[in-house]
Formats: C-alpha cells, structure tokens, sequence
C-alpha cells in the first residue's frame, strides 16, 4: 500500500513474517501496512531461521549519487534459492555475481525509469541463469509510470507463461530444466 500519487494498488490485507527493504524510498518500504508483526530485514541476517544474503548495489547507474542504494536480497526457502532485485540501477559485476550465488526465482524489475529496463534486466538475467524469472517493476494498469511495459523485456524470449493471478508456487523438484518467465497480473 503506498500514497505514491498514480499508484492504484490496494491496502494489503495479508500478515506477513517476514519483510525485505531493499531501499528507503517511501513507495517501498511501507513497513507500517504490513499487519502482523513481521521482523524487517535491511541487511545480511538470519530472520526467524532464513539467512537473507543482502548484497549492497545502488538504485541507478551513478553509484548512488541520483536515487541512493539498493539491497538485492537472497534467500533459501524449501530447498530453493529466491533472489529479489530490488530497485537496481545498474548491471550486476561479476563481483556481485559471485556474492549472490546459484539463483533459482528471481525477481527483478525490467521497466526501465528509476530501475533498470529490458536490456540491462536480459544482461542481469543471463548472468545469474535462473530457473524462473519473475518480471516485476514495469508499466501496468495499476502503475502507470513512465516505463516500458512488460512486453519489452519479453520480446525474443522463450518459455514465457502469463498467469491470470497474482501470485504463484513453485516446488523443489519440480523447477523447469530451462528457464522460464512467469507473468504475473499485478495485485490489489
């Protein structure tokens, strides 16, 4: 839930154990509208039994000096290593490659504006070879912010699912052999 004017997403209803910051932008990090009483990681830490690898990246190109710094965070849940992106501005090093690790879901922003767009997002993904890609952060009926949609990102790419839902599971064992976009029809 956010006050960020044109944003049309809801209130969010649902309790949570856990919540990732990956920066303190206001339209990010509404800790407060998250019910229950979830532990807030910001940072490298074991939150109620999961170690959050938090490798530090900034939110644009300029090392920070624009839009500040971004997290990316992964983590191990049910045998399967998940990394969330976050707000990054710019492509990952080798170096920061290294730091996060076999990636199996990823979730990364590929709309462009303040994060990256199709082609650094592509470079980002061929990079850390993920099972599942999630494309988050684009231009949608709920966001109309001035991004390329998701369709840009997805141009010449194989195995994309387009899912009529917000949300999804995936199981150990049964991850693709090749990687795969899944869609995802925003939320609220």
């Amino acid at each position: 839930y956010t006050t960020t004017p044109n944003l049309t997403y809801g209130e969010i209803k649902e309790s949570a154990n856990i919540v990732t910051v990956s920066h303190e932008h206001g339209d990010h990090n509404n800790v407060a509208a998250v019910k229950g009483n979830p532990e807030v990681v910001r940072k490298t830490v074991k939150a109620k039994g999961i170690d959050f690898n938090g490798v530090s990246t900034f939110h644009d190109a300029t090392e920070g000096k624009q839009r500040g710094k971004n997290t990316i965070f992964c983590f191990e849940v049910d045998g399967m290593r998940d990394c969330h992106i976050g707000d990054l501005g710019h492509p990952v090093s080798d170096k920061q490659v290294a730091e996060l690790g076999k990636v199996d879901i990823l979730l990364i922003p590929v709309g462009g504006g303040p994060t990256i767009g199709p082609g650094i997002a592509t470079e980002v993904c061929n990079k850390l070879a993920p099972k599942v890609i999630i494309p988050m952060h684009y231009k949608n009926e709920k966001c109309p912010f001035p991004s390329s949609g998701v369709d840009e990102f997805l141009q010449g790419k194989a195995g994309v699912s387009r899912l009529n839902t917000s949300e999804t599971e995936f199981k150990r064992g049964k991850l693709p052999a090749t990687t795969q976009i899944v869609v995802l029809k925003p939320a609220l």
